[in-house]
């Protein structure tokens, strides 16, 4: 009877230690589950109802004198609820000689890991001696991109001072790191990243933007060197190498910094410049102000930034400021083939052609200089003409502001400068790309900086933008459709729809004249230019065709 009395009361001191145990920590086989949470880290949140028991129901009698209090359970769940809850306060409390940066070396390992939850499983406690024990456990970490991030670790415990604490290595945090160890997060490099396309593609060949490229590069806008592209978790433990824990590659490597150029627009535009030996095609896209091609034969980075006289796409601006001073495209003017200027020269027509008695509209369609010339004499002033310029996106020089490398003039000083400038000849010089972006002000009815890049953030700082008057812009469409209807640019094969102006500048050089051709079409604006090509119609328009048709 005493034996089977004292079997009993094993039984009974086993089942209540299985208790414990199995019932006190917390285990991945328990039903249900009781897994520690946060989410987002920091705060607790537990997997499903919380059944975790620090104590029996019934309290065990206390400890005998000299036994040590509590159990290495109830230390551990105490521990782990405190972790997920970031309280390292209440760690370090429960650690036997935890070091001085206890809490800043969990920190810098969240800081590096960046999860977005974490949650702690609690396996079976083992004994391993009369005052140790060990309990392993799994972390699950939410990663950005790289989905959970599981690994196990152990918790090591042992009696101090009557007292079951944590014996704690930087191991506790991950398994991999040794004594002084630490997790770093890296960015790993690819590159060099050159500039492409809106779209993602690679220029095509010999597209004549290749200095314009390059141009972004040596502005640090296309980084030369690679840029990060996903990143890694490794461990890094003193004199050992690093040890890749946890990475991320996105499925597709960056392609590169985006331009707003459209390949099949650039590729038109270069085709469109096959056999020119001196030209470019500049195009935008009015309603954004973005560059949708730029196909240089000029040289270097000509077509934005070496300046010709315009010639007659100039008048498109003066036609503005007549418009803005009571002018209509149907007010009657006259366009003699000749033009006395009161006490000062004379201003001749292309091939003296005299038109007689016409519309605006006509006038610019037949490109008369004598009528604008006439006009700007009569209803303008050089500052009215300035100022329309300015809105353009022209520079005067001698002034502050405006952009210098579009175009530029001189404030005219008597009625020869006033006149010659009204036509786009004296002191008038412009870019192709200044001219492409005055046709693209015409179609949109707002003057837009360009726009090289696709990426807001990247432009910099841009001109503001500048409205034109809805009678203004209205009266330039009806202007420059007319020159593809009936005017100098007529049954020259552009295709329907395009509105647009000719040009032939005198070189001032005594060279051949150069060609130009401004229009647009749709959302696309464009300047066609060709040096020394003689007139606008014989040169630039053709060319503008083949590029329009290859769209």
């Amino acid at each position: 009877m005493r034996n089977r009395a004292l079997l009993a009361l094993v039984m009974v001191a086993a089942a209540i230690f299985v208790f414990g145990v199995v019932g006190l920590i917390v285990s991945g086989r328990q039903e249900p589950s009781s897994d520690f949470v946060a989410a987002p880290r920091g705060t607790l949140a537990p997997a499903g109802p919380q059944t975790l028991q620090l104590r029996p129901e019934s309290s065990p009698e206390p400890s005998p004198a000299g036994s040590p209090e509590g159990s290495p359970d109830e230390t551990a769940a105490a521990y782990f609820q405190a972790w997920v809850k970031g309280d390292y306060d209440a760690m370090h409390d429960l650690v036997d000689e935890p070091p001085d940066d206890f809490a800043d070396q969990h920190r810098a390992f969240e800081d590096a890991a960046l999860s977005g939850s974490l949650r702690i499983t609690v396996g079976d406690m083992v004994r391993t001696g009369d005052e140790t024990a060990e309990i392993p456990f799994t972390q699950e970490r939410d990663e950005q991109d790289a989905g959970t991030w599981r690994f196990d670790s152990s918790l090591h415990l042992a009696v101090r001072d009557l007292t079951w604490k944590v014996l704690w290595t930087p191991a506790v945090l991950h398994p991999e790191i040794q004594p002084g160890g630490s997790l770093v997060r890296t960015a790993p490099e690819v590159g060099p990243l050159q500039p492409v396309t809106r779209g993602g593609r690679e220029f095509p060949r010999n597209s004549g933007a290749e200095a314009y490229l390059e141009n972004l590069v040596k502005q640090g806008v296309a980084p030369a060197t690679g840029v990060a592209v996903g990143w890694a978790l490794e461990v890094d433990n003193p004199g050992l190498p690093s040890k890749t824990v946890l990475s991320y590659k996105p499925d597709k490597r960056p392609a590169g910094v985006r331009t707003t150029i459209d390949y099949a627009t650039q590729a038109a535009a270069a085709r469109a410049l096959d056999g020119v030996q001196r030209g470019a095609i500049v195009a935008i896209r009015p309603s954004t102000g973005e560059i949708l091609a730029v196909a240089d034969r000029l040289g270097g980075r000509g077509a934005f930034e070496r300046k010709y006289a315009p010639g007659s796409t100039f008048k498109t601006i003066t036609a503005a400021a007549l418009l803005n001073n009571g002018l209509s495209p149907d007010s009657t003017v006259d366009c003699p083939a000749a033009y006395q200027i009161p006490m000062n020269r004379s201003i001749h027509n292309y091939r003296n052609e005299n038109h007689g008695t016409v519309t605006l509209r006509q006038a610019f369609a037949l490109s008369c200089n004598t009528t604008f010339a006439r006009l700007t004499i009569e209803r303008l002033s050089s500052d009215t003409l300035v100022e329309q310029a300015k809105a353009f996106g022209f520079a005067v020089e001698g002034e502050s502001g405006g952009m210098s490398t579009c175009g530029s003039l001189r404030r005219p000083e008597n009625p020869d400068a006033l006149a010659e400038d009204s036509f786009g000849q004296g002191t008038v010089e412009a870019t192709p790309l200044c001219m492409a972006l005055v046709a693209a002000a015409v179609e949109s009815g707002e003057w837009r900086p360009a726009r090289p890049l696709a990426d807001e953030e990247q432009q910099g700082e841009l001109p503001q933008n500048v409205p034109l008057p809805s009678n203004v812009a209205e009266g330039l469409r009806s202007l420059m459709g007319a020159v593809t209807v009936d005017g100098t640019a007529a049954g020259s094969g552009l295709p329907q729809g395009v509105a647009g102006k000719t040009g032939t500048a005198e070189d001032g050089q005594g060279g051949q004249d150069h060609a130009w051709f401004i229009g647009y079409r749709g959302d696309l604006a464009f300047a066609v230019f060709v040096e020394h090509g003689g007139t606008g119609r014989g040169a630039a328009v053709p060319i503008a065709a083949r590029f329009l048709k290859g769209l």
